[in-house]
């Protein structure tokens, strides 16, 4: 049996569309046919080589998608042919399977535990979750990493009541998702801030104050305007170091907190005034929302689902997969929102 993947030969170079052989299931290993992946900032960071150095080259990419199981390997329990599921990059329940290694004329394409790149995929049984059956398929992709991982920040992490003040800086999918989230659990107090007026103005159509990023000095004086002394929570989604520096001047000097799910390039580092931090201020890192896939995605769905908020708007820049590297350009030129890819 073969499959069609996209593979990253080179850093800095586009994928390279591929026939690869699917190798026979190892124990605990899930053969899925995937419907829809997302592209994440993680991968342009991975493909620009910013993620320090690729020792895994060429390799499959790809972290969230929604499938079909067509096989499962030996002692697989969770799931069987014919589930719909969601793939994510955050461990589920289930056996932790040796990584995948595919073929392409004799030469060895790497894998991790997850990858959604692809027509098929071979993923580890603890990165698949059974997809609730309300759930489009096409909305269900984002359960496996943007979703998950504002929502989790928000309903996991902060637990703001409503009548906390929220900043959430940078609407990306995980930004737009937090965003969300706030929404849906009837937080008041939010301002929206974003570089893209169309982001804003989709920030500002959910009935959220919202800014557009033109300075530090501009968001500063807008969010004084609303926050006098600063927000009790800001919720960081911008990808950079200076966001993140930015969302920390942005909190109460005493209470506020700042949680961050960046991905900087490799390297980079932040710079704080340590007094901030002795005066009460605190600042910490998201791993994927402290989200439990197999519990919180059908919690998710319901939330969602009662809110009636509309999750398609983070699915309507959708390419056909053959069309991935030009998905990859208009996204990393921030000419598209979270493209999604549907595949063959």
């Amino acid at each position: 049996m073969k499959m069609t993947a996209a593979v990253l030969e080179q850093c800095g170079q586009p994928l390279q569309l591929m026939e690869l052989d699917i190798p026979p299931l190892q124990r605990g290993q899930v053969l899925v046919k995937i419907a829809y992946s997302a592209i994440c900032r993680s991968q342009l960071m991975e493909i620009g080589g910013h993620r320090g150095q690729d020792k895994w080259l060429p390799h499959l990419l790809g972290h969230e998608a929604s499938g079909t199981v067509v096989d499962v390997g030996a002692d697989v329990t969770k799931v069987a042919p014919g589930d719909d599921v969601i793939l994510t990059w955050i461990k589920c329940s289930g056996i932790e399977s040796a990584t995948p290694q595919y073929c392409h004329n004799g030469r060895t394409i790497n894998a991790g535990p997850v990858t959604t790149f692809s027509n098929y995929s071979i993923v580890s049984e603890n990165r698949v979750a059974l997809k609730p059956s309300e759930l489009d398929m096409d909305i269900a992709v984002l359960f496996g990493c943007a979703l998950a991982t504002g929502s989790g920040m928000v309903l996991n992490e902060l637990k703001p009541t409503a009548h906390d003040s929220v900043i959430v800086l940078g609407l990306g999918g995980v930004g737009m998702s937090a965003l969300l989230a706030l929404i849906a659990t009837g937080v008041k107090q939010i301002i929206a801030i974003d570089k893209d007026p169309q982001k804003i103005e989709l920030a500002q159509s959910l009935g959220v104050t919202a800014a557009q990023y033109e300075s530090e000095e501009s968001v500063l004086s807008f969010v004084r305007q609303s926050f006098p002394d600063g927000a009790d929570f800001c919720i960081e989604a911008g990808g950079t170091t200076g966001t993140i520096e930015l969302g920390f001047s942005l909190i109460n000097e005493r209470t506020g907190q700042l949680l961050f799910a960046s991905h900087p390039p490799a390297g980079e580092q932040i710079s704080l005034d340590p007094h901030e931090l002795i005066t009460g201020k605190q600042i910490r890192g998201s791993w994927g929302g402290q989200l439990q896939p197999d519990i919180d995605i059908a919690k998710l769905t319901g939330l969602y689902d009662h809110s009636k908020l509309p999750l398609a708007l983070l699915t309507k820049n959708r390419f056909e997969f053959e069309h991935i590297n030009q998905a990859l350009a208009l996204f990393s030129s921030r000419q598209v929102f979270r493209p999604i890819l549907a595949m063959p």
